[in-house]
């Protein structure tokens, strides 16, 4: 036996392939997250941009409304900013005085979770994929060793080559397991370092909505007050 993939794969049990087909199914669904949340993550970084430009001039110039307007259209859909900034001005807008501020940043905080909520979309897969792929693994490897006893029963004997196969089976659902939690929790650590990155700047996002709030109900300055 030279064990190529073909023949081991012949060698091996039901039980066996059973479990590599679980572990398999558990890699392509974290690299699904994978692509998926890389480009969820990186579309809404880019509309967030797009959005903190456009609506910079309105803001400037004391007017919510265009702000607003700005910021729910369809093509800006997937930016947190935008649904930050619907959320805060909305309530502000309402009620143009400290109450008003305070039920904006009500508002902010329901949409930052909210948010929060959705940018780990996928990440407790990657995470039971990373905790348990060994697990998986090693119920294959009890599998593989039982076949190899059967082998060697059917034998009479412990001769390596009678044993060989059941052995192989038995590391390789091992070794798969090991790599495909490496997998989820390299993703896993990847993408909670980068939804981190964007829960600080939505955090800086709800602070300087709240501040420019709070200048649209502060009296003019006048000469007296320089």
């Amino acid at each position: 036996m030279h064990f190529t993939p073909q023949e081991i794969w012949a060698a091996t049990g039901l039980p066996v392939r059973i479990v590599l087909a679980v572990m398999m199914l558990m890699a392509v669904w974290c690299l699904y997250v994978a692509v998926e949340r890389t480009l969820a993550l990186a579309k809404a970084r880019r509309q967030s941009r797009l959005i903190a430009e456009q609506v910079a001039g309105p803001l400037s110039a004391a007017n919510p409304v265009d702000a607003l307007a700005i910021c729910e259209k369809d093509e800006y859909g997937a930016s947190y900013l935008g649904r930050l900034l619907v959320g805060g001005l909305t309530e502000f807008s309402g009620r143009k005085d400290k109450h008003g501020i305070e039920a904006a940043e009500r508002a902010l905080e329901r949409v930052a979770i909210t948010e929060g909520q959705a940018l780990r979309k996928g990440l407790n897969i990657l995470a039971t994929t990373g905790s348990t792929a060994p697990f998986v693994g090693l119920v294959g490897t009890i599998f593989g060793i039982i076949n190899a006893f059967q082998m060697m029963g059917e034998a009479g004997g412990g001769d390596l080559a009678a044993i060989s196969s059941g052995i192989a089976e038995a590391l390789i659902t091992t070794a798969i397991g090991i790599s495909v939690a490496i997998i989820g929790v390299w993703l896993f650590n990847y993408f909670t370092a980068k939804i981190d990155e964007i829960t600080n700047d939505m955090q800086v996002s709800v602070q300087e909505i709240l501040d420019w709030c709070e200048k649209q109900i502060l009296p003019p300055m006048t000469d007296s007050d320089s």
